[in-house]
């Protein structure tokens, strides 16, 4: 067996799989071979479940205020080994230092979040709901959960759920996407150090076939997912047959208003960073630029400015302020949008094709159309990289209505210094992440996160307070003595 070939952690041990199939992970900056994916299925997600059952009995009854002990010391392990775990992000993702470890600081937050369940799990009671009747409410855990984690935020997406669903006295399963997968075999290795007892948090490698076997087995309780639209509907459907709770993170498709009024130096920057963070491939990426009368002209002339700025290289090394897509195929269909563009009609004012990087990665250049219409295939549908969109239209109204008609609705934001305009914009928007002069509407840990329309698929959202609900089934209970 290979060195590169990872294993799965299963029951508080390191377990190698037998999956005859694999998958090579490489490194998007260099296209070197730094690890291979065992591609487990239904025998390998079982193993997890039947060590999570097995964990679950005695776990459910461990006092939340015991329960939180060992978060607490996998936050003082990931605050020692963020900057590795930083770096892994890099290595098997290409986005730069800085963002990595913005990602890994989110991630720890969410530990953070978690580590007040004692208090965030307090149930209800009322005396004498009748006479001599009293009624009390609780937040009781459901079982095995899991996670069928993304490539683009390989150590924060997954720290999203299983933070909450143990202190919550369930057991989990985390399934790492095949692409990014070093970062949560880093993240089990802190958290076999912090002393989880065995088979409360397992994970297990693998594609297709273990998205399928965790979606299909009976005995897990409930899914988490972040992953394109089309899939995440998927997951829900399936989800839904067999009876799971389920909360599928889709793709999108994020609009971002400029008011004549805008603070432009700022608001320039702002868009730059958003749009081209992380390469693009993240939910909250800025990707149509809705310019309101005139603030056309010089948001157009403001961003031909500032795009070039923007460093193209291996994000492992200083200066870098944009890495590599994550795969030759996904640089080749992010390719394709900008050829489809120009076809279609739009006005290419900045092309990232052909960007020399002097590495052998998978690059694209900051790329910006203007006189993007909404029929345009760059206008509808998700590109997922490094491309920017400009329309312009003539009202905030206008606006609006070209928000309503798109069918995905992550993250929006509008750029203005008028209070009438930003109330009317956080009132009508259908996007539930809204950003007021914010390039990236991210909530922090204590508040919910998920998109709405085609976005998202579910009830309740992720981190938050809604984490407890999903993680936990309410019990009344009616007394009389």
């Amino acid at each position: 067996m290979s060195d590169l070939r990872l294993a799965n952690y299963i029951g508080g041990a390191w377990t190698a799989s037998d999956a005859k199939q694999q998958h090579d992970v490489l490194n998007p900056a260099t296209t070197e071979l730094i690890a291979q994916v065992p591609m487990g299925g239904t025998a390998e997600v079982d193993a997890a479940v039947q060590a999570a059952r097995a964990a679950y009995a005695s776990w459910r009854r461990t006092p939340v205020v015991d329960r939180v002990q060992p978060l607490y010391r996998l936050k003082a392990l990931l605050e020692q080994h963020a900057p590795e775990l930083a770096a892994t992000v890099t290595r098997e993702n290409g986005k730069n230092l800085a963002e990595a470890m913005g990602s890994v600081r989110r991630g720890i937050q969410m530990v953070e979040v978690a580590i007040g369940a004692p208090s965030l799990m307090l149930g209800q009671s009322l005396e004498d709901v009748a006479s001599g009747i009293d009624c009390t409410s609780v937040r009781q855990p459901m079982g095995v959960f899991a996670a069928i984690a993304p490539f683009n935020f390989p150590a924060m997406v997954p720290m999203w759920f299983f933070p909450f669903a143990v202190a919550c006295g369930n057991t989990f399963i985390v399934k790492p996407s095949e692409q990014t997968p070093l970062s949560q075999q880093l993240m089990f290795e802190l958290i076999h150090e912090a002393e989880f007892p065995a088979g409360v948090l397992n994970m297990v490698h693998g594609g297709k076939d273990a998205v399928t076997a965790i979606i299909e087995h009976p005995d897990i309780e409930g899914v988490s997912f972040v992953g394109s639209s089309p899939v995440a509907e998927l997951v829900y459907r399936e989800c839904g047959k067999q009876g799971k709770r389920v909360q599928a993170l889709g793709g999108a498709k994020n609009f971002v208003v400029v008011m004549p009024d805008a603070d432009r130096e700022f608001t320039v920057k702002a868009i730059v960073d958003s749009a081209f963070g992380c390469c693009g491939e993240r939910c909250l990426a800025a990707a149509v630029v809705l310019a309101v009368g005139d603030s056309h002209e010089w948001l157009r002339k403001g961003l031909l400015e500032e795009m070039p700025k923007v460093t193209v290289g291996d994000g492992s090394k200083p200066g870098i302020d944009m890495g590599p897509l994550i795969t030759k195929t996904h640089m080749q269909k992010v390719l394709g949008y900008i050829d489809a563009g120009v076809n279609e009609g739009a006005e290419l004012l900045l092309d990232g094709r052909g960007i020399d990087t002097g590495e052998k990665g998978w690059f694209v250049g900051p790329t910006l159309f203007d006189g993007v219409h909404p029929e345009m295939s760059i206008a509808r549908e998700e590109i997922f990289g490094p491309v920017l969109c400009v329309s312009k239209v003539d009202t905030l109204d206008d606006a609006m209505q070209a928000i309503h008609k798109h069918p995905l609705a992550n993250a929006s934001s509008i750029f203005t210094t008028g209070g009438k305009h930003a109330r009317q914009f956080g009132y009508e928007v259908d996007a539930a992440m809204a950003g007021v002069n914010i390039g990236v509407a991210a909530p922090m840990a204590f508040f919910g996160f998920g998109g709405s329309k085609g976005s998202f698929f579910g009830d309740l959202k992720a981190h938050g307070r809604e984490a407890f609900d999903f993680y936990t089934d309410r019990k009344v209970i009616i007394s009389r003595w």
